[in-house]
């Protein structure tokens, strides 16, 4: 007989998966774990029970300390310390000879646990294990687990989590809810994901080719790719990738660039067009698995990846926007690829630096450039990406167990990755759209004079001028605003009851001897400077001038009479006879950015021209006359002293015979200006745009409702229609689940707050709706309420960013919502029918209505919805569907 040490048997939550505990005499039965570490959770004493054994193991009926007591008596002993345990505890046997440790057999004595105290509640450190001492808690697997541990352990030192590879476990059935659902099996996901990549490829590519004529937006980006073909530069508002994209498909499929793309309508005839509808269409095709994958990620349920991925594959707006020639496709592939590589590089932070954890973080960067250099609303996923890393750095901050040393590692591959990588590729990419449009072309005019020189074929490429502005010199001055013109005259007045009827003063966008004005003193007369003996003055900035038409030998003239078009703006004529006047032709000019004194540059300085009299600024309205002034732009003095493009001008064309000429090379502009030039005249031609004729308009509100699409193709009953709107179930369904998953974040939140235990299958439900549809939902609010600020006209196609943000929350949502309300379902078959049926039900709902509205998409013809007797009538819905 003696003392055995004992400790209690269940089970405890801080010990590992994996791992069960061998104690001071040897291993203990399959399933008992050990208590944990004095001083942390769950810790119970080991307790010294005397219990009469005798040399066979067979229990005794009486010890020194008196009989045992029956098993319904509750007597309480005293309980013992540790201390005591320790001082009285047996030696440990030696290992037999030729026997390993593993094959030791140790014989089992029986054990009797005595009550302890309560156990002390403490923090663990993570990846702790709370054995008594380290070397009692062993893998079960030992060959296989440490390296695992190893790894975890290196993680853990490089700032990650330091938990171990899950392993698969069997469905857990929670207190009063169902089973908890398995992953799905490693072969389901490869075969669910190959599923919906080919319904996804076979919707987009169905019938490709229809129409077989110019569709809508294709009049522009069609042609933009022909301007690549022939390397003849164009101006456009957004940036150039997917451009080049296009033109870089239609190039590669045979395409030769020759076709016009005039209008809406234009039949291809024989030219290649499928090559770069086929490659929109292709990376349309990409969003759907980018989803699938993202939602995977997020919410680790196949149901809610596969009930999202059904919803962008059935929409008709995703299709009929995936199959022509635009940039929407383009855009929304870097977009969720971005969106895809955030997630996936998240799902990598216990690991960090691994090469995975490089690759999704560079992939990121690289998808933000795309998005970046094809419209300017991917700087809302940029956004989004910027605030999901700084919201990791703040929590790699507060990680005490992180030295600063790797905190600066992750900030630096952070900034590295995401800040350098994107904006050195976003720059190369207009580094090879100027290197390939080296041609004139139709975007001359909407850049600088300094710009358009170096464009083989304009006038000023290749020529020599004097560079700085001298009086006696002949000179053209165009307007700095986006399509602002030249400053031009002729011998036409104002009509009658249009200010004083004097020679009109006009911009005009193309050369023309017209625009030719002789530089003059305001106090002397330009015979003396065209002697060839009279010395050069040079014109500087705050001179008074005089402007006179070389044509018709008028004064550039204004006075206080209002102008044609702009009210509260002064008139500018063209006002004397043979170059004498009065005192409102004298002109103040002053260059942006210098000193009074200074040279004025040819094509450099930018110049403003202030009325002495008036003190108002000559500059051009951008305001289309009547036909009585020849279609031309208003040109006005406004009294509003405020410095716009529409006020500053520059100095073209320059003849001075008694200048010395130079080269225009020596005048071009640095690769960066270049790139400032470029973006500052996007900015403005997108906050300038308006609507062409006969198109149809939205407002942001009218997009979540899909209150009205519009007419990519088809006017009439006899025309081949294509009819851009969304999948009205699928996106009422979508907007009803938005307003739902605030209602569930709600109680979720109002319920961990007020500390309702959950089981651990709603705590991951919870865990689920809170951080992944919280980050969807951001997504949304980025891609959708900019919008409302925005000043530019705004279609309907402007809202399907935002929609795959909200098809994805969809899934995450009704997933999570099917299985809470399955919780709450005791059989685990009633559980399960009721999760499943409503599954099936919203993918049979999705699938009808696909059905039903098909026609929009694949090409209507016959009566209108609007006609009784058209096969459409009862699917028009609202009275704003005009298909």
């Amino acid at each position: 007989m003696g003392l055995i040490p004992c400790f209690p048997l269940r089970q405890r939550p801080g010990c590992r998966p994996g791992q069960q505990r061998r104690c001071a005499r040897g291993w203990t039965p399959p399933g008992n774990r050990h208590p944990g570490l004095p001083g942390m959770p769950g810790h119970q004493k080991p307790i010294v029970a005397a219990v009469p054994v005798s040399r066979h193991g067979r229990r005794q009926g009486r010890t020194e300390r008196g009989p045992l007591r029956p098993k319904a008596e509750s007597r309480r002993p005293k309980p013992h310390s540790r201390r005591l345990w320790l001082r009285h505890r047996p030696p440990l046997p030696s290992r037999p000879a030729g026997r390993a440790r593993s094959q030791r057999r140790v014989p089992w004595r029986r054990q009797r646990s005595l009550p302890s105290r309560p156990p002390l509640r403490a923090r663990r450190l993570p990846g702790s294990c709370p054995a008594p001492h380290p070397r009692d808690c062993i893998p079960r697997h030992a060959p296989r687990s440490v390296p695992r541990m190893r790894r975890a352990r290196r993680g853990a030192a490089r700032g990650g989590s330091p938990r171990m590879p899950p392993r698969q476990r069997e469905p857990r059935r929670g207190p009063g809810g169902p089973a908890r659902p398995a992953a799905p099996p490693a072969a389901t996901r490869p075969a669910a994901l190959a599923l919906v990549t080919l319904l996804s490829f076979a919707s987009r590519f169905h019938r490709l080719r229809e129409p077989p004529h110019v569709c809508w937006d294709e009049t522009h980006f069609g042609k933009m790719g022909s301007y690549y073909i022939n390397r003849t530069f164009f101006f456009d508002v957004h940036p150039p990738l997917g451009k080049m994209l296009i033109g870089l498909a239609g190039y590669l499929s045979g395409y030769d660039g020759t076709f016009p793309f005039q209008k809406p309508g234009d039949r291809y005839e024989q030219h290649n067009y499928i090559g770069m509808r086929g490659f929109c269409a292709f990376l349309g095709s990409c969003l759907v698995p980018f989803a699938y994958l993202t939602v995977l990620e997020l919410s680790k349920s196949l149901p809610a990846a596969l009930l999202t991925a059904f919803i962008l594959i059935f929409d008709t707006g995703c299709i009929t926007l995936s199959q022509y020639i635009l940039l929407d496709p383009i855009l929304m592939f870097f977009l969720m690829g971005a969106v895809l590589s955030m997630v996936k590089c998240n799902n990598c932070a216990d690991r960090p630096f691994s090469a995975s954890w490089w690759f999704w973080l560079s992939l990121t960067g690289v998808n933000l450039a795309g998005a970046m250099g094809v419209k300017f609303v991917g700087l809302f996923v940029v956004l989004l990406v910027g605030l999901n890393t700084i919201y990791d750095l703040w929590d790699l901050l507060g990680n005490l167990s992180l030295s600063l040393v790797v905190f600066g590692k992750h900030l630096l591959a952070r900034v590295l990755c995401l800040i350098v990588l994107p904006l050195a590729l976003y720059v190369a990419m207009f580094a090879v759209h100027f290197a390939v449009l080296n041609r004139s072309g139709p975007g001359d005019g909407f850049f600088s004079s300094a710009f358009q020189s170096q464009l083989i074929g304009n006038n000023l490429h290749n020529v020599s001028i004097p560079e700085h502005l001298a009086y006696g010199s002949v000179v053209t001055m165009k307007n700095l605003r986006m399509a602002g013109g030249y400053l031009h005259s002729h011998w036409h007045l104002y009509p009658e009851g249009i200010g004083a009827r004097q020679q009109q003063v006009t911009a005009y966008l193309h050369k023309d001897l017209n625009n030719l004005w002789i530089i003059k003193k305001h106090d002397s007369d330009t015979a003396d400077l065209s002697d060839p003996s009279s010395p050069v003055e040079f014109v500087r900035h705050g001179d008074i001038i005089r402007l006179e038409h070389k044509e018709t030998s008028r004064n550039l003239h204004s006075h206080q009479h209002e102008a044609p078009l702009t009210r509260k703006h002064f008139q500018v004529t063209g006002y004397g006879i043979n170059g004498t006047g009065d005192s409102n032709d004298f002109w103040r000019i002053e260059v942006v950015g210098r000193k009074t004194g200074k040279l004025i540059k040819v094509l450099r300085s930018q110049v403003r021209l202030t009325h002495v009299a008036t003190g108002c600024i000559l500059g051009s309205s951008g305001k289309t006359l009547p036909k009585w002034g020849w279609e031309q732009v208003e040109v006005t003095c406004t009294p509003y002293l405020k410095e716009t493009p529409n006020s500053l001008w520059n100095f073209e064309d320059h003849i001075n015979p008694k200048l010395p000429n130079i080269s225009l090379d020596v005048l071009k502009p640095s690769f960066a200006e270049i790139l400032l030039e470029s973006h500052m005249v996007m900015i403005r031609g997108n906050s300038g745009l308006k609507p062409k004729d006969n198109e149809v308009t939205s407002k942001p509100w009218h997009w979540p409702i899909n209150y009205q699409g519009l007419r990519f193709s088809g006017v009439n009953e006899t025309d081949y229609r294509v009819y851009l709107l969304g999948n009205p179930v699928i996106w009422w369904l979508n907007l009803v689940t938005i307003g739902l998953y605030l209602l569930i974040t709600l109680c979720t939140a109002v319920a961990l707050k007020r500390g309702v235990q959950l089981t651990s299958e709603l705590k991951e439900l919870s865990r689920v709706v809170l951080r992944s549809g919280g980050q969807i939902t951001l997504g949304w609010l980025l891609h959708y309420l900019p919008f409302f600020m925005m000043g530019r006209v705004l279609y309907f196609h402007h809202y399907f960013p935002a929609m795959l943000f909200s098809s994805m929350l969809t899934g995450i949502t009704w997933d999570a919502l099917l299985k809470f309300c399955a919780g709450f379902l005791s059989p685990s078959t009633t559980a399960r029918k009721v999760y499943g049926g409503g599954f099936l039900a919203l993918v049979l709902l999705i699938l009808y209505s696909f059905y039903l509205f098909h026609p929009l998409s694949y090409g209507m013809i016959g009566p209108m919805a609007s006609d009784p007797n058209s096969p459409m009538a009862g699917l028009r819905w609202m009275d704003s569907w005009e298909f």
